[in-house]
Parts: structure tokens; sequence; C-alpha cells
């Protein structure tokens, strides 16, 4: 799956530190730790009718994250918050965007890794694209990764970090086996999530997904759970061997980006359930409820 260019992005608006400059023109210090470490945490927010979906819950996980790291200098939630509007405002963007939200350690005096060189507090950085979901409604394609998702022991999934090599990794794999993306393990050998978005299965009308152990907490993939909890419908968190995934009936995937979408394929596997029958009624369901949920005031914050 190859994002394409839109040329309504051409003339994007984005906010650095409150400032608000041209895509072109926009300048980030090269000793930024955004730059030189991949020492940031980030978001991807979407914007339905001029609400960001659970933003509340997205700075919750980023701060979490920029905590857990020991930033200093953080900007308040306001401060994030009348960013967001900035530039939303500065775009004229009302609906069918996608948001990248990212927060450094900020700017180091001199090069390095030790973070008492950061002495300027954060840096803040507002990304919004005209972006509809990216992934085909028909379905996805997936291959297994030889890459695997460490344990917090490694590299903890839960700080929803700029240092995504492994991701990149994983799809490069996909890449060049023709596959949208690319299906990831655990160290241990079960199934973690995709290089880009959280994996369910349905095995008998039960929808299943994987612990978050190796992965990250995903707002999309709590909300489905809370769909399927408020609806009656049969569903577990659970470790799943990798040979499982091949006897499921049906396999959909979760995220910002794409929302729910099949996934048709897995390595040599096809998976018809996934877009006719029973199962693939199931998934159609949930894209339903999903999308009554996103355009719900209650579950958005008003900014543009």
């Amino acid at each position: 799956m190859l994002q394409r260019f839109n040329e309504n992005n051409r003339d994007l608006i984005v906010s650095i530190n409150g400032q608000l400059v041209h895509r072109d023109q926009a300048g980030v210090s090269p000793f930024d730790s955004a730059v030189q470490n991949g020492d940031a945490v980030w978001e991807g927010l979407r914007l339905y009718d001029r609400r960001v979906f659970r933003l509340d819950r997205h700075l919750d996980r980023l701060y979490r994250g920029a905590h857990a790291l020991k930033y200093e200098g953080l900007p308040g939630r306001q401060a994030v918050v009348d960013a967001l509007g900035q530039t939303l405002a500065a775009n004229r963007m009302h609906d069918g965007v996608h948001i990248r939200l990212t927060l450094s350690r900020g700017v180091k005096y001199t090069s390095g890794l030790d973070p008492r060189i950061n002495q300027r507090g954060c840096s803040l950085f507002v990304l919004a694209e005209h972006k509809p979901p990216v992934y085909d409604r028909q379905g996805i394609t997936l291959v297994t990764a030889s890459v695997r998702r460490p344990f917090a022991d490694v590299l903890d999934q839960h700080i929803h970090s700029c240092n995504q090599l492994t991701s990149i990794l994983a799809k490069l794999e996909a890449n060049a086996a023709g596959a949208d993306d690319a299906l990831m393990l655990d160290t241990k050998g079960n199934l973690a999530e995709t290089n880009a978005t959280h994996v369910f299965l349905i095995k008998a009308g039960r929808v299943l997904t994987p612990k978050t152990d190796a992965c990250p907490q995903g707002i999309t993939r709590e909300v489905v759970l809370e769909l399927c909890a408020a609806h009656g419908i049969e569903h577990a968190e659970c470790d799943i061997p990798a040979s499982q995934v091949y006897e499921a009936d049906a396999v959909f995937v979760t995220g910002t980006m794409g929302e729910i979408v099949p996934v048709v394929r897995i390595d040599q596997t096809d998976f018809p359930g996934s877009i006719a029958g029973k199962s693939a009624a199931l998934i159609a369901r949930l894209c339903e409820l999903f999308r009554s949920c996103t355009r719900d005031p209650a579950q958005g914050t008003l900014l543009a």
C-alpha cells in the first residue's frame, strides 16, 4: 500500500512550537532530539466534522510517554490543544483530516544522548493533512515479517515513540513481498500487531486480539473492544500463537489512519471470510458502529 500525493496538501500550514509556517518553509534544528535520536513521542489524530476523535485519550497516551521518558519543560495540555486548533484553522480543515502530533525532548546545546544537554524544554510539532482512511476498504494483504516486536525489557511499546525502526524494517519486507503491510510477532512467537495497525481475528463468531505486552495500547483498538462489550459481541484479549492466525475465519486491522479494514491474505493463506459470509458481516457491523462513534459529538473535541 503506497500512499499517493494529495494535491490538496501542497500548501499546508504546519505548527512548530506555536509558529505557523508553510510546509516547505518549516525548519527544525539539527540539534532537536527528534532529529538526533528519534527521541520524541507522537500521536495520530483524526478530525471528524470539526471534532478530533478521542483527543483526551490521545493526549493521555502522549503525556504518559513523555513522563516515562522524563521530559522536562512539557507544554500544558491547553497549549497543545491551542496549537492543534490554530493549525486546523490556518488550513481551513473541517473533516477527512489526519493529524500527526509530535512532542520531542527539545533542542540540545550539543550533539549527544545525555538528556542533561537538553535545557530549552520540549519541541511541539503539528502536521495536519487532508487524508481520508488510507487502506483499501475491499481488503489488504499482509506478509509475516522476520523482525519481531520486543517486550518492555527491551523497548517498552507503551511509549508511543518516534523510534520506529522495527516498523520500518518490517515494512521493507512487506514492500519486497508485494504486500500492503507486515504482520509482526513478539519474541515468543505470538501475534503482536502489524507495522502500522492492531490485528483482530474472528473465530467461530468470537473476536480475538493480542494483549498489549509487545504493542502499543491503540485508541481505535480500545474503541473496538468497547463496542464489542457494549453490543454483546463475544471477544477476548489473549496470547495468539502464529499458527492460530491461519486458522481464523476472518482477520481485520484497526488504526487511526485506516480505521477498520479487512485482511484478505496473510502470506499464502487467503481469508475469504473477511469479505463474505457471517464473519464479514460482523466486521461490517463493527465498521458501522465505529463510524457512528466517530460522529458522536460526545466522543470528540470541537476544534475546527
